[in-house]
């Protein structure tokens, strides 16, 4: 059977969506194409700090699953988020706030 994928858009309303249901306050900071853009996510910590995670996949499973792109001061985490951003201009960003890091991302139909 043939991955079919969701499109980007309609992936991004739907984790808004349980973001929202979860009360986790999320943005989109930065918006990409509608059918086919990559998402990043950034959870910031609220003392100064944050994480990022990009989808990614595990060749040993066959599965796509989300990973810690990177982590440390708020300040540096969007530094390479605007990187990423000048280099893929297909690019969406998905800021969280919470204080704990929960993002969701590893609840099914995320990956």
């Amino acid at each position: 059977m043939a991955d079919v994928r969701l499109q980007t858009n309609l992936w991004v309303s739907a984790y808004l969506n349980r973001l929202r249901l979860a009360d986790i306050p999320a943005y989109v900071t930065r918006k990409g194409d509608a059918t086919a853009g990559t998402v990043l996510v950034k959870v910031a910590l609220l003392n100064g700090s944050a994480r990022a995670y990009e989808r990614g996949y595990d060749m040993t499973s066959g599965t796509r699953l989300w990973r810690l792109m990177t982590e440390g001061p708020e300040p540096e985490v969007d530094a390479l988020l605007s990187r990423a951003g000048l280099r893929d201009p297909d690019l969406w960003v998905i800021e969280l706030e919470q204080r704990e890091g929960r993002t969701l991302l590893e609840e099914e139909g995320l990956a």
